[in-house]
């Protein structure tokens, strides 16, 4: 058996790969019909102009669903290994799943709200995106701390704690070199400026700030790589509860029909983990 083919593993590799190849899709597109400069230019101005933001727009869309996804089988994963009495734990097992859902949800504003466009929403499905992450990157460490060693290796927790601290600094590199470029060019229209000329006002800052988005987007996305060990020791199934033998709105089939009904009865939930 491949890899990829154990547990559910192949959701967090499909998330981080596609991700990634929205990325480099959207950016050789923009740099081949010159809307961008080759020297690390926003992620978000690689997804700017048409053709690239159509696709970059799908692509990050797909991304989400991945995203939802993969935040989803994490708390159903969390939520079968911790015991009834750890409170505490479950609480924030849930607190992740609640900001994984978020930052999902920021990924789809972020491809649908282009920064030339509307860029106070696109600044809002950014922040959603990487701000709330952080966050979530923050929650699932610490479960992982708490986990150690008796469920997974201190290694995995190192691991997540370091691309956690990675995405950190990428922040706060990205909001520095953002407040002084956006000061440093007062009276010009920054969202909508997308080519940039070495030496002019701003451009270190300007730079400085890209590289730390691209890194702040790998780091964020590369997390996602320390589940696939976790994922292939999980499988979900769906389970469907008949509560009829038949889809009237009324009586059909006579004591057939209700014996039937009556065996269907019992309910069970519709997602079950096994690990």
């Amino acid at each position: 058996m491949w890899w990829f083919q154990q547990g559910l593993c192949f959701l967090p590799a499909a998330l981080v790969i596609w991700t990634v190849a929205s990325f480099v899709f959207a950016y050789i597109t923009a740099v081949v019909l010159r809307h961008v400069d080759p020297l690390v230019p926003y992620i978000s101005d690689t997804g700017t102009m048409a053709p690239e933001r159509c696709v970059f727009g799908i692509m990050l869309d797909v991304s989400a669903f991945l995203g939802i996804a993969t935040v989803y089988v994490r708390y159903k994963q969390v939520e079968a290994l911790t015991g009834e009495d750890e409170v505490k734990l479950h609480r924030l097992n849930l607190v992740g799943l609640i900001l994984g859902l978020i930052s999902s949800f920021g990924m789809c504003v972020v491809a649908n709200f282009q920064k030339t466009t509307l860029f106070s929403m696109h600044l809002v499905g950014a922040i959603l995106t990487f701000g709330i992450g952080a966050l979530y990157i923050l929650v699932q460490t610490v479960l992982s701390f708490r986990m150690q060693p008796h469920v997974h290796s201190r290694t995995i927790y190192l691991v997540r704690l370091t691309i956690g601290v990675l995405t950190l600094g990428s922040i706060i590199s990205m909001f520095v070199s953002s407040v002084i470029m956006y000061s440093s060019l007062s009276g010009v229209d920054v969202p909508r400026k997308l080519h940039w000329i070495p030496g002019e006002t701003g451009y270190t800052a300007h730079i400085v700030s890209t590289v730390s988005e691209w890194c702040l987007a790998f780091s964020f996305i590369s997390f996602f790589l320390t589940y696939i060990r976790d994922f292939q020791k999980i499988n979900l199934r769906a389970e469907a509860v008949v509560q009829s033998s038949h889809l009237y709105d009324w009586p059909h089939g006579g004591a057939t029909a209700s014996n039937q009904n009556q065996r269907n009865s019992e309910t069970s939930p519709l997602l079950a983990g096994s690990t």
